[in-house]
């Protein structure tokens, strides 16, 4: 991930269906500073409750979703509910103009009850 400068990837079943993501922050506070090996599964330290959005759906539709649910990425599903791709707020940030970007950002980066684990 450090190599490719990602800070997120989506974790697939067998199937290629979306079951979670790890990020660069669940590794660094799931798994380095609770001191577990680099032989720790990605499933113990990765979220479970992923947001996925259809490859087809808009992009406001996908933001209300990114708002509602206080994350920063969504996994990008296609017809027949396989990972197609990923979408963060840094990508809506670059495509989006002035104040829907100020908008989106300062909604989803209100704290709702999450505690940080670091």
């Amino acid at each position: 991930m450090a190599e490719q400068s990602i800070g997120a990837l989506p974790v697939l079943n067998d199937a290629g269906e979306p079951v979670g993501v790890v990020t660069d922050r669940d590794i660094c506070c799931g798994a380095v500073a609770e001191g577990k090996s680099g032989e720790t599964a990605v499933s113990d330290v990765m979220s479970s409750d992923v947001l996925t959005t259809s490859a087809e759906e808009e992009v406001s539709s996908c933001c209300d979703k990114m708002e509602e649910r206080q994350v920063r990425r969504a996994v990008v599903t296609d017809e027949a509910g396989k990972c197609c791709g990923m979408v963060a707020q840094a990508d809506v940030a670059r495509e989006a103009q002035g104040t829907e970007t100020a908008d989106l950002v300062q909604k989803v980066s209100q704290p709702e009850g999450r505690s940080g684990c670091c």
